[in-house]
């Protein structure tokens, strides 16, 4: 495993940590990449899986929320309208998008034959970056096969930094790409997870901020992004029993540790935010009135904390977890670990 933040002794935030510091650290939710690097291209998916059972049959409490909309992302009006989640969530760049959607609605069609489950429609959430400044993006080189490949990978520790969807993107003029992080909280008695998993393709180089340190001024020698553009995408998963709506509030959170790092999302930044609840399931076989539990609305101050420092942490290990390289388009991105290591 790459290093992350916390390994140059930052600790974001005063929340505690799930035991991977993951989004996997809530029960049920699986990571996996696929990776393609060749002469002509640097790029890959990243799959989300939300539950280990069949979620088209089983769904679950959803909900998006669009901070700045420079973005190619496929599946959020259905989340929007109907508040659930059918499929697991697949990040690609931008120009791959449509094929990866097709794959996730084969992976369905497959999944659902197994059961039994009739499938006449269905709504795959894809979400996108845009990797061209490293990787020839118009030979679209993610297929099916890669896609299936990331749900053969799915594990609880996955990589992160320039790796999956991640391997092509660059965040504040560095290499960025995945990166995650979880928090625990208690209510109730009761001990519950939040963890964000970030595409982290975004910012200006002197705009970064670490722990509060602009380090993105102390950063020299390279060539550096001077516009607050790319974009990144923030996928949120719990077990907390939150309604669409208070995922929604919560979602709006992330943006908090997305300005901390630095950004000030410019024209061109695609941000958006996708978060899903495991703690109610919706079936088929559900009564016409259905009993759900969720969280007392002032109860929401003690997950909207936890929600910024996962997004802020993310954002960082998908910087210090990812390595300098030189794209076949011929630009090469340098990694942030050397300002790491020689300047805290």
């Amino acid at each position: 495993m790459n290093q992350r933040i916390r390994d140059y002794g930052i600790a974001v935030g005063r929340g505690t940590p799930g035991p991977l510091n993951k989004i996997t650290d809530v029960p049920g939710v699986l990571v996996g990449h696929d990776t393609i690097v060749n002469e002509h291209n640097c790029t890959g998916v990243t799959v989300i899986v939300p539950t280990a059972g069949n979620i088209f049959r089983n769904k679950l409490t959803a909900a998006s929320f669009v901070l700045n909309g420079f973005g190619k992302s496929l599946g959020l009006v259905q989340i929007d309208e109907l508040g659930t989640l059918e499929t697991p969530i697949a990040l690609t760049n931008t120009l791959n998008v449509g094929l990866v959607h097709d794959a996730l609605v084969e992976y369905t069609i497959q999944r659902c034959l197994t059961t039994g489950t009739p499938v006449r429609s269905v709504n795959p959430v894809v979400c996108e970056c845009n990797d061209g400044e490293l990787n020839n993006i118009c030979e679209r080189a993610v297929t099916k096969e890669h896609v299936f490949r990331a749900f053969e990978n799915a594990c609880k520790d996955f990589e992160e930094g320039d790796t999956g969807a991640g391997k092509g993107m660059v965040c504040y003029g560095l290499k960025g790409g995945i990166g995650s992080a979880s928090r625990l909280l208690s209510l109730d008695g009761t001990t519950y997870t939040i963890g964000v998993l970030v595409l982290a393709n975004h910012g200006c180089t002197s705009d970064l901020q670490i722990n509060g340190r602009a380090l993105g001024r102390e950063i020299e020698g390279i060539e550096p992004s001077v516009t607050d553009s790319g974009s990144i995408i923030q996928i949120l998963a719990t077990d907390l029993p939150l309604s669409a709506r208070q995922l929604k509030r919560v979602l709006k959170r992330l943006g908090v540790g997305l300005i901390r790092t630095g950004s000030f999302l410019g024209h061109g930044s695609g941000d958006i935010m996708v978060g899903f609840s495991t703690a109610n399931v919706f079936t088929p076989e559900d009564p016409e009135i259905r009993t759900i539990r969720v969280l007392k609305e002032n109860a929401l101050d003690a997950v909207f904390r936890p929600a910024a420092e996962c997004s802020e942490e993310a954002i960082l290990n998908a910087l210090a977890a990812s390595s300098s390289i030189t794209g076949p388009t011929g630009k090469t991105v340098r990694a942030l670990t050397p300002w790491l290591n020689r300047l805290l």
